[in-house]
């Protein structure tokens, strides 16, 4: 795999081409591997190793990136030369900054809490084919033991990414990441579970399949419920793909723009006293690089403290901007954040750390959620999540894999899938109990650490035929 040394070399060699102010190089990739299997039996195996070189050029105050996925000396030199001719034809950007050296991206190190992470561990670089089919092979038999059909992937990678510019600044970062999913079919059910970790021996795929057996077992046969406002628990991988969609929010190019749902509402108690959420890179169960889109290094932040917005990510145009700007009154500290894309890009910056905190002793498993529930719904994914009003945050989106009935503290059996209307905004202040935070995988957000929500009141609309 490549390696900090031979990148900046291919950089060194970019260099030589380069007749612009300045030059960026960012640069990713890696090793991955992944085992695919359907009707418990593996039908695709496949691994494949690139990397892409993207360049940025700053040029009179014009900015523009070009890509490849060559290193070869005619190939960097085809690159630059693409970013430069790019550059020339856009217009002057005001809010161009120039880029960053490393005394502006370690002169608030202390602030940003910054800290080693070791997300890279050699066996998940090195998992093999058969490795990985043997731990089908313990899934698939789960499936034929319950009389069931499995379906899923475990995948492996090990991965790089790293930024270098002409100012000197220099950042690398490795990871390891193993991933499995799996879904169980019956002949009116299914039940899914996925989860991944850097470490392949945090992953228990046996695990993860007795628990999709049995939520398909359990909901054999569904019965109808009619919509309504139910309490509803929401196992951790429903709870991340709703309220990912607010994230994207936090971000001072979005409050700039009007186009956050914060706009209006800094400062103010939004949600329940008891949601307190975090940007924390730096945490335990979370994976990806300690630096931004322009190498800046993440801060640790919290975004909401009991309810309360406090503070939004900076990108470090965002950031000047904010300052400049007649909202800079009511946001308190207005610094880089380092959570900016890299540039160009109309996104401005996100935090992509998401860590919900829970305070100790105040946690529940679902199962004592289950008992206090007199009547609600157990729902173990969402999928086919859109939004409907991006200012009140209302999705919409439909249960999948696994949604049963509670009645008197007990799971009743499985229930046919339902949609839901509902606002994050609402959802977030009816939590009346949230389970352990754990790091957590879906299919429409970014994986999270979250707990298990109870929350009342959640608002299902239509029932299905499935």
């Amino acid at each position: 795999m490549l390696t900090r040394e031979p990148a900046h070399d291919i950089f060194d060699r970019l260099r030589k081409h380069c007749t612009a102010d300045e030059i960026e190089m960012l640069i990713s990739g890696g090793r991955s591997a992944l085992t695919r299997f359907a009707n418990n039996t593996i039908h695709q195996n496949v691994a494949e190793e690139q990397y892409q070189i993207s360049v940025r050029v700053s040029l009179a105050g014009r900015t523009a990136r070009a890509t490849t996925n060559k290193h070869d000396d005619g190939s960097l030199q085809r690159v630059v030369e693409s970013a430069e001719a790019l550059a020339r034809v856009q217009q002057p950007d005001p809010d161009l900054l120039p880029m960053p050296s490393p005394d502006e991206v370690n002169q608030d190190g202390a602030e940003a809490g910054v800290a080693v992470v070791q997300r890279y561990f050699e066996h998940t670089a090195q998992l093999t084919p058969p490795e990985r089919a043997a731990a089908v092979a313990q899934m698939v038999a789960t499936a034929k033991k319950h009389g069931l059909t499995a379906a899923g992937i475990f995948s492996s990678a090990e991965a790089v990414e790293g930024i270098f510019n002409s100012r000197g600044l220099a950042e690398w970062y490795e990871q390891t990441l193993a991933e499995v999913s799996i879904t169980m079919l019956g002949e009116t059910s299914s039940g899914w579970q996925k989860g991944n970790s850097p470490n392949v021996a945090q992953l228990d795929p046996a695990k993860l399949a007795e628990v999709a057996a049995q939520k398909a077992i359990a909901a054999r046969n569904p019965g109808e419920l009619a919509p309504g406002k139910y309490t509803v628990i929401l196992e951790p991988a429903a709870v991340l793909d709703a309220v990912g969609f607010m994230f994207w929010d936090f971000g001072g190019s979005a409050l700039l723009e009007q186009r956050s749902f914060l706009n209006g509402r800094m400062g103010t108690q939004l949600f329940g006293d008891n949601i307190t959420i975090l940007d924390d890179v730096y945490h335990p169960l979370q994976t990806g690089m300690p630096f931004d889109g322009e190498g800046m290094k993440r801060h640790r932040l919290k975004l909401v403290e009991n309810g309360t917005v406090r503070a939004v990510t900076y990108a470090r145009s965002s950031a000047k901007r904010m300052r400049d700007s007649e909202l800079a009154g009511e946001m308190g500290p207005i610094t880089p954040t380092g959570h900016g894309f890299p540039l160009p890009n109309e996104i401005g910056e996100a935090p992509l750390n998401i860590v919900f905190a829970v305070p100790e002793g105040k946690s529940q498993s679902v199962e004592q959620m289950i008992a206090s529930t007199e009547h609600g719904i157990l729902v173990t994914r969402l999928w086919y999540i859109r939004e409907v009003d991006p200012y009140e945050k209302i999705l919409t989106g439909m249960t999948r894999d696994g949604t049963f009935l509670v009645r008197g503290g007990e799971l009743q059996g499985g229930i046919r899938n339902l949609r839901f209307n509902e606002s994050l905004v609402r959802m977030l202040c009816n939590v009346e109990a949230m389970g352990e935070p754990v790091r957590a995988s879906g299919e429409e957000s970014m994986d999270m650490v979250v707990p298990a929500m109870m929350i009342r009141e959640f608002n299902f609309t239509e029932s299905t035929m499935f």
